[in-house]
């Protein structure tokens, strides 16, 4: 069964530009990942500083497999090795749930 991790980050508004950049160059990090399915950067429109990055995964220990390897490592240190750079949101928190029902668009 699927499993669907959302990590809400709080970001500034002046941290925007930062997260989504940081994003884009590293936008291939986990599509090779086994067991990705599926990833979503959403930016806030109105109402709330909170970003919300959806991931789906074939199931639980796929995704944690990636946060022990990947990401962990993603997130080490700066790109030359140097100091690592400050975090552009100021909270995480992620929401994990598991796919019970889904549908997509019908075939024409």
């Amino acid at each position: 069964m699927s499993v669907v991790k959302i990590n809400v980050l709080t970001v500034p508004a002046e941290q925007r530009e930062t997260l989504e950049k940081r994003f884009a160059s590293r936008a291939h990090a986990v599509e090779s990942s086994d067991g990705f399915e599926w990833f979503e950067l959403l930016r806030p429109v109105e109402g709330t500083d909170n970003y919300l990055v959806y991931t789906r995964w074939r199931d639980e220990a796929s995704f944690q497999a990636w946060m022990e390897g990947p990401m962990k490592a993603a997130h080490q240190g700066g790109a030359d090795g140097g100091e690592r750079p400050k975090p552009a949101a100021s909270g995480s928190t992620v929401w994990s749930f598991e796919v019970v029902q889904q549908a997509a668009p019908k075939e024409a």
